[in-house]
């Protein structure tokens, strides 16, 4: 049985194989020691920031009582400018003869153009209506002619049958009378 050897490695094989593992196993043990200093850094962090956290609450429990009264007052206040500014900005126009009579022409203008606008879509909505009773009405219209004309040819065809069969039974009855007369006849 023949045997199946392996290629030897030569010693500068071996050791540049040695020297790679070496590198890795360096690499591996810096990653650990850096995320071992990562964690102990961000540990002290976080307690100092929980400590500087805790100290600026208590030291800010005055201040949010403060700061709430002031909102209370500073509130009405804000509203109070806001709305005399609007009442400013809304009689300002109005002070100058000149300026008064530009817009109260600019309103006129506006307040035209908006009638205008409702006249029109009035007149839509309107035509739009009597367009769709109209439809309405014609569909009705049509439904009931087909209807009455229905029932105009149902009688017709019923009474055709009804004279047809009429005349049938009239004539059967006049032959059996004409046969019977003449059965009785000779008997008497």
């Amino acid at each position: 049985m023949p045997t199946q050897s392996t290629p030897r490695r030569t010693s500068t094989a071996r050791s540049a194989s040695a020297k790679k593992a070496a590198a890795t196993r360096r690499r591996s043990a810096s990653t650990r020691r850096s995320a071992s200093t990562r964690r102990t850094r961000s540990t002290a962090r976080s307690t100092a920031r929980t400590t500087g956290q805790r100290a600026k609450a208590e030291a800010t429990g005055l201040q949010a009582v403060v700061q709430q009264a002031e909102r209370a007052v500073l509130i009405p206040v804000g509203a109070t400018l806001t709305a005399r500014d609007n009442v400013v900005e809304t009689v300002k126009p109005f002070v100058q003869p000149d300026t008064a009579r530009r817009e109260v022409e600019r309103l006129q203008r506006r307040v035209r153009t908006n009638l205008r606008k409702f006249e029109r879509r009035g007149s839509t909505a309107r035509n739009r209506a009597e367009r769709r009773v109209k439809r309405t009405r014609t569909q009705i219209e049509r439904e009931l002619r087909q209807r009455r004309n229905q029932v105009q040819r149902a009688v017709r065809r019923n009474r055709r049958e009804l004279e047809r069969d009429f005349r049938g039974v009239r004539r059967d009855v006049g032959r059996n009378f004409d046969r019977l007369t003449s059965d009785v006849a000779p008997l008497s």
